[in-house]
């Protein structure tokens, strides 16, 4: 077994967590070789040792290979370059990070890759991470999703040393702006959104950036009654910088919105680099990880803090993935809810944190996958299947299973003995399930459809049977054997009784699959995920007395 597990092992890390048994006959047959003339029983115990192996994290798999089996690590993978190694961090160097989500929306996968990365960076090096609300434009800000965000980070197993409102700090966006003012840095611009576009394409001031800072002041002083979009205030940079965001930004706006923590109190509102630079920089953020479409703002986030003098925050910011056919758009998730082409932020088809929390992904199986598609700039388009095998690698080892039959149908086996079949919760766990039958059975209306005369058919871990030519079926054995001689399909299969479960499982495209469950179900908690043998984990979404309703998680 330590050979085999040797193989599987160097075959899982090899292939992204996932040991192929096939791959492995040939490897251990070098090793053993008096094993060749029993192959047929040497693949039973490869494929246990493979379970096993794929029940592990990619990361784990690795680190017993290095523990346990060095020599099958090829030289250039001695020494396993850790995540984040690019940034030279230093033992004993302080690191601070921050996720800063806006409260606008559901949080999704994306989110979770940034949280989770700043999270461990800081973990990793016995730091300190900040949840950080960017709450400073009450037009987008909702109260309730404060508490989603957290509810949905926490589920994750993110936990923050700091919770921060970046509206609570007001004030002190408000001194900087004075004193930017008075240094003759910042400027009031009283032209309209197409005039300043074309000022910042061109790269020509308008006459608003040659007042004095005594007028910009008094203008500053005047914004909390000026009219909504009557005046900005922007930093006085390089109108011809090749940085664009560089080209004299707009830090502060009017807007007449209540913002649900502040109610009215405030008009005049920072922009995004303004606030998230000081922010940063006061809570002093040493690092921060986050997506690509905030890498032209580095360097303006790191210009107002050298400005002001704080310390500059060292970002990276890395591509985003993209999984294919997933819609990840606030503006249209929000159009498709209202017009009901989705069901909600939890809708099965998208990858909100809701939405695979109540689909039966597994926290560490989403870790897992973010971290997978490692901090590179390269984008990438990734598919549900490589999310997926996390998951499943995860639910192989913790799902019990049962039997479900999808659109039943009787089928009637004639002369079949009265038999308590016990069956397994799960191959670890043997037992702990007992159907009792007799001649009246249920199987798919597929299934039973598809049974030629005169082959020979089996129940699986029940009994075997024969279709006559009059279309009946006769019971022949229960011996296995008799199926592996000469055996055309097993089905699945539920004996006729009172006692079934209705069951119905809404998939992805949210069609609803309808059938019934072993009885057994029944125990099953809600929110629980569970196999159903031959057709997928599904998690218990709904429970009442006379029917049970299971999201569909996956193959």
């Amino acid at each position: 077994m330590v050979i085999i597990r040797k193989h599987a092992l160097k075959n899982a890390v090899s292939f992204n967590g996932k040991a192929n048994p096939g791959k492995l006959v040939g490897k251990v047959l070098q090793d053993l070789p008096e094993w060749k003339s029993k192959t047929k029983e040497l693949m039973p115990l490869i494929r246990s040792v493979v379970d096993s192996v794929n029940s592990l994290s990619v990361e784990d798999q690795r680190a017993e290979l290095e523990k346990e089996f060095p020599e099958m690590l090829e030289k250039k993978e001695a020494r396993r370059r850790e995540l984040f190694e690019f940034l030279g961090i230093n033992d004993g160097d302080e690191v601070i990070t921050a996720f800063p989500p806006g409260p606008e929306k559901y949080p999704h996968i994306g989110h979770a890759k940034a949280c989770l990365l700043n999270f461990m960076l800081a973990r990793k090096y016995g730091g300190k991470f900040i949840l950080r609300f960017e709450d400073t434009n009450p037009k987008t800000v909702k109260d309730i999703f404060y508490d989603i965000m957290q509810k949905d980070l926490r589920w994750l197993g993110i936990e923050w040393d700091d919770l921060v409102y970046a509206s609570d700090h007001m004030e002190r966006y408000y001194d900087y702006a004075k004193k930017v003012i008075s240094e003759g840095k910042a400027y009031v611009c009283n032209c309209d959104p197409d005039k300043i576009r074309l000022s910042r394409s061109k790269g020509v001031a308008c006459d608003c950036r040659s007042r004095s800072p005594e007028e910009n002041l008094e203008l500053w002083s005047a914004m909390k009654d000026t009219p909504e979009g009557h005046a900005i205030v922007r930093l006085k940079i390089d109108l011809s910088h090749q940085n664009t965001t560089m080209r004299d930004p707009t830090i502060f706006r009017i807007i007449d919105a209540e913002h649900p923590r502040l109610g009215k109190k405030y008009r005049v509102w920072p922009n995004y680099d303004w606030q998230n630079a000081i922010m940063d920089g006061f809570l002093g953020v040493t690092h921060r990880l986050r997506s690509k479409e905030f890498e032209l703002r580095s360097e303006l986030q790191g210009y107002i803090q050298d400005m002001l003098g704080l310390p500059r925050t060292t970002t990276y910011e890395f591509a985003r993935f993209n999984l294919k056919g997933v819609e990840s758009s606030g503006r249209v998730i929000r159009e498709k809810i209202e017009n009901g082409e989705l069901l909600g932020w939890d809708d099965p088809s998208l990858t909100t944190i809701a939405a695979l929390r109540r689909r039966g992904f597994i926290p560490e199986a989403i870790r897992n996958f973010v971290v997978s598609t490692g901090i590179t700039k390269s984008e990438s388009t990734l598919t549900w299947d490589d999310l997926i095998v996390h998951n499943r690698r995860l639910l192989d080892a913790l799902a019990d299973r049962f039997f479900f039959i999808a659109d039943p149908v009787a089928l009637t086996i004639k002369g079949a003995p009265q038999q308590d079949v016990e069956l397994d919760l799960h191959p670890d766990r043997p037992g702990g399930r007992v159907l009792s039958c007799h001649e009246e059975f249920f199987v798919a209306k597929a299934d039973l459809a598809s049974l030629e005369s005169g082959k020979l058919y089996r129940l699986m871990d029940c009994l075997n049977f024969r279709k006559l030519e009059d279309g009946s079926f006769e019971f022949v054995s229960t011996s296995v054997d008799d199926y592996r001689k000469n055996g055309a399909r097993i089905l699945h299969w539920l004996p006729k009784s009172d006692h079934m479960v209705g069951a119905d499982v809404l998939m992805p495209d949210k069609t609803l699959v309808s059938g019934f469950a072993e009885p057994d179900v029944v125990r099953v908690k809600k929110g629980a995920v569970i196999q159903f043998e031959r057709f997928g984990f599904c998690r218990l979404d709904e429970k009442s007395a006379d029917k049970l309703v299971f999201w569909f998680t996956h193959k």
